[in-house]
């Protein structure tokens, strides 16, 4: 089975992140990249299925220069391989663009079964899984917390508010998952030191067959037109307790019209 996860590089939650004044995109530059979280879930997935079905497993990813720092560990995970979407005419893109230039380069890679984390923690649209299989004509399950595989046949528990769907489809067949569906593998020492010989193939624009009209900030439908920086936390409210504590409590909630 051909299995293809992709992944994203995202800027790391733990650092304040911001805005370029000069066209209102998201500064990666000027912090860390770390692999989006739910695309780590997405990866032990398909090694698991890998496992169990035999096939390789290839990660895709979209993204500049530095975003082999996040091929590099889902390779070091047991991925076999990797395509490296890389063009700076792709810079600004948004979901729809995005979805776009993925597709072109999962119709030269080939695939059975692409499984994506159901969204980044970038934008956290949680569109792309659904444009994908879309723009491939593919089933999609969404928002999987468990996938069997028997032959070309592919079930999914869907996870929802009540507890979950049943839903199932014919492979080739686009899939998100949840990070309720497994637990990621640490990378051994091995897998770091096997993954830097793995082979990784970048693709630029005309190498996946991508019109460069549809991606990029220029072609993007959906833009930031303006931002401000948030404005510095104010200082708390202290109360006394003299006896009135809860009085105060619940005279503070009612003035933010919280009660």
């Amino acid at each position: 089975m051909n299995i293809v996860v992709c992944v994203k590089q995202v800027p790391d939650t733990a650092t304040e992140r911001k805005l370029r004044s000069e066209d209102n995109t998201l500064d990666r530059d000027a912090v860390d990249g770390v692999v989006n979280e739910l695309d780590e879930y997405a990866v032990e997935e398909a090694l698991k299925l890998k496992e169990a079905h035999g096939g390789e497993v290839t990660v895709l990813t979209m993204g500049p220069g530095k975003a082999t720092e996040t091929i590099r560990k889902a390779l070091a995970m047991g991925a076999d391989k990797a395509v490296h979407l890389f063009d700076d005419g792709l810079r600004g893109s948004d979901a729809l663009g995005t979805s776009y230039a993925m597709a072109q380069a999962l119709k030269q890679i080939g695939f059975d079964l692409v499984i994506l984390g159901s969204e980044s923690t970038d934008a956290r649209t949680g569109v792309l899984p659904a444009m994908l299989a879309e723009r491939l004509g593919t089933p999609q399950l969404t928002l999987a917390n468990k996938v069997d595989v028997d032959g070309s046949s592919i079930t999914v528990q869907r996870l929802t508010d009540y507890g979950y769907d049943k839903v199932e489809a014919t492979l080739p067949a686009v899939v998100s998952v949840v990070e309720k569906i497994n637990e990621p593998r640490y990378p051994s020492f091995k897998g770091i030191m096997a993954a830097k010989k793995k082979p990784v193939q970048t693709l630029a624009i005309a190498d996946a067959g991508i019109d460069a009209a549809q991606v990029g900030l220029d072609a993007s439908w959906s833009q930031v037109v303006d931002f401000a920086a948030a404005p510095p936390r104010a200082a708390g409210t202290i109360a006394k307790d003299e006896g009135d504590g809860g009085v105060k409590v619940a005279d503070f909630l009612a003035a933010k019209k919280f009660i």
